[in-house]
């Protein structure tokens, strides 16, 4: 690949921050062309400097990894997401994937894996650490129950308060649009197609508290 890759580095520790940069920076065809701390920074970055692929870490502050992925994606950038984490438990994975992420790595990384996955991320190639790709072919094997995030239930519990969408808004700080996307997510998750189906699945999975 003749064009240089533009890179936009997203991650909360400074030091690891730093030394990513670092790293990347001595790697021919690739230019750091941005840094974020948190997920909401990320956007914002994204939609100023335009990258080609951006290097996601998932637990943050402020915004973690997997909204802001998601976000990106329902904005339309043409930035492709290299998740860069330590985390590789299931549900990180699955987050990670169903927001869009074109790859997910670990941390421990070899130096030049990590520039080549960035270089396959940018050329449109879905990229997986091999423990994280064993991980998925596990779940595809092994039917999994339902899995909402801690936001799907907590909307499904003020649902099943009798609250509307834009009382759920106010009581979680925000958006009404939010609050309906996390519903259709968690529909999806159950396969039910409305509130009261998605309230009664949730219990029955032992997903809710009754308390």
């Amino acid at each position: 690949m003749t064009e240089v890759i533009r890179l936009l580095v997203v991650d909360d520790h400074p030091v690891v921050r730093a030394g990513m940069v670092a790293m990347l920076s001595e790697e021919e065809g690739l230019e750091v062309v941005g840094q974020a701390a948190n997920g909401a920074e990320a956007l914002a970055f994204a939609r100023e400097l335009d990258p080609d692929v951006v290097l996601m870490d998932l637990r943050m502050p402020v915004m973690d990894g997997a909204e802001a992925t998601a976000r990106l994606r329902a904005s339309g950038t043409r930035a492709e997401v290299l998740v860069l984490t330590t985390y590789d438990t299931d549900a990180d994975i699955v987050r990670a994937v169903e927001a869009g992420a074109r790859g997910y790595l670990l941390k421990d990384s070899p130096p030049r894996a990590l520039a080549q996955a960035i270089r396959r991320a940018a050329a449109g190639e879905t990229v997986l650490a091999a423990q994280v790709a064993a991980r998925l072919a596990d779940r595809l094997r092994s039917p999994q129950p339902a899995e909402l995030t801690s936001r799907e239930r907590e909307v499904l519990a003020l649902v099943s308060r009798g609250l509307s969408n834009p009382e759920i808004g106010r009581e979680l700080h925000i958006g009404e649009a939010t609050v309906k996307t996390h519903l259709l997510r968690a529909f999806a998750k159950l396969g039910v197609d409305d509130r009261t189906a998605a309230v009664t699945a949730a219990y029955r999975l032992g997903l809710l508290d009754l308390g």
